[in-house]
C-alpha cells in the first residue's frame, strides 16, 4: 500500500456525559454485587471511523466532505457497499475510487444518514474527503462492579463518546485492562481535574460488550476477583445523608472516602442523586471528584447505591450520581 497522507488524532478522549434515561423497570430482584474502584485502561474500537475534524483539502480551502453535509462527531460506516472497520479502509477506498463520487453512509446521533462525498486532490495530487478520522478511544475510568456469578462488570456510569456530540460510540469492541495512577491534576472551579495514569495493554481484565448512557459493560476473565459481594439497592431506597465511595487516586490502591448525598432526584427525573465529597483526604489528594473516577462506586448503608458520573465543573467536590438499578437495567435490556 502506498503512503499516504491523512491526518489522525491520537488525542485521549476524556470520558464525560449526562446520563439521560428514566430507569427501566427491572424483572428480577437486584444482585448481590462486588463492588469496584479499581482504576481501568479502556481500549474501545469504534463501529466505523470517527470524524473528529473536518479540513481543507487544497489551497482553494475545499473539504469534500463538509460540502457534503458530514459534521465533527459522525461516523462513517459504509463507503459505497463496503462496511468500514478502520481508517485505513477509508484512506484505501479513497485512494481507489480515482476521484469518483463516493456514497459515504454515516452514523449521526444514533440515526443512518447518507451522502455523496467527490474526493479532492492534496497539494500532492492524493485523494482526501477532507476529514481527520479515528477508529479507537483510549482512555482511564474506574470499574463499579463484578457480579461473582456471571462474571458481568459495569464501569463509568455513563457512556464513551466520540466527544462531540453526547450519543454512546457504536462499539465494535473493546477491553478494559490494568491501570496505574501516577499523578492528578486537582479539579479547581471552572476546571475540571484528572487522574493520570499508565494502563497495560498486556493485562486484559476483561472484554467490553456493551457501551450505554448509564455505563459500559462486559465480562470480566474468569480469574479477576476485587472482593467480596454486597446487595445492590433499589433506586428507592437511596436517602439523603452520609455515604461512601471507593475510588483510587493513586497508584493501585483502592480507598474508601466520605461523601454526603445532597439530593436524590424523582423517579422520572434524568439523573438520581447529588453528591458532594466531604473526605478531607479525597479533597486534598484531587480537589473533589476528577475525570477518570467516573464508575466509582456509591455505598450507603451497606448496600452498593450506584457511581459517580460526573463532576460540577463550577464546584469540584460536587457532582452527579446514576444509581445501581439503572446501571443494571442496561444488563437486563
Amino acid at each position: 500500500m502506498r503512503n499516504k497522507k491523512f491526518k489522525i488524532s491520537s488525542v485521549l478522549l476524556v470520558f464525560v456525559l449526562l446520563c439521560s434515561l428514566t430507569v427501566p423497570a427491572l424483572a428480577a430482584e437486584l444482585p448481590d454485587l462486588i463492588p469496584g474502584g479499581t482504576a481501568i485502561g479502556l481500549n474501545v474500537k469504534s463501529d466505523g471511523a470517527m470524524v473528529i475534524g473536518l479540513n481543507a483539502v487544497s489551497a482553494d480551502g475545499l473539504s469534500p466532505a463538509q460540502d457534503a453535509g458530514i459534521h465533527s462527531g459522525d461516523i462513517i460506516t459504509y463507503l459505497g457497499a463496503e462496511h468500514i472497520d478502520s481508517v485505513e479502509e477509508v484512506r484505501e477506498l479513497v485512494a481507489d475510487s480515482g476521484g469518483s463520487p463516493i456514497s459515504v453512509q454515516v452514523t449521526r446521533n444514533g440515526k443512518a444518514m447518507q451522502f455523496t462525498v467527490t474526493p479532492a486532490a492534496n497539494n500532492e495530487g492524493e485523494l482526501e474527503l477532507g476529514v481527520w478520522l479515528r477508529d479507537t478511544i483510549a482512555g482511564i475510568g474506574t470499574i463499579t462492579f463484578v457480579d461473582p456469578i456471571n462474571g458481568n462488570f459495569g464501569a463509568l456510569g455513563h457512556s464513551v463518546s466520540d466527544g462531540v456530540s453526547d450519543a454512546p460510540l457504536p462499539l465494535s469492541d473493546g477491553v478494559i485492562t490494568q491501570a496505574e495512577i501516577y499523578s492528578v491534576i486537582k479539579g479547581v472551579s471552572g476546571t475540571p481535574g484528572q487522574l493520570q495514569g499508565s494502563v497495560d495493554m498486556n493485562a486484559v481484565i476483561g472484554s467490553l460488550t456493551e457501551n450505554t448512557i448509564n455505563g459500559v459493560f462486559g465480562k470480566v476473565i474468569e480469574k479477576y476477583a476485587v472482593g467480596s459481594a454486597i446487595p445492590a439497592a433499589e433506586r428507592n431506597e437511596i436517602k439523603v445523608g452520609p455515604a461512601t465511595i471507593y475510588s483510587n487516586v493513586n497508584g493501585t490502591e483502592v480507598k474508601e472516602y466520605k461523601i454526603e448525598i445532597t439530593k436524590v432526584y424523582p423517579e422520572d427525573s434524568e439523573r438520581d442523586m447529588l453528591i458532594s465529597v466531604s473526605d478531607p483526604d479525597l479533597i486534598a489528594a484531587t480537589g473533589g471528584i476528577v475525570q477518570g473516577m467516573s464508575g466509582s462506586p456509591i455505598l450507603q448503608n451497606g448496600k452498593l447505591i450506584g457511581a459517580v458520573t460526573h463532576v460540577l465543573v463550577g464546584d469540584p467536590k460536587r457532582g452527579y450520581g446514576v444509581s445501581i438499578e439503572r446501571m443494571l437495567a442496561e444488563l437486563a435490556n
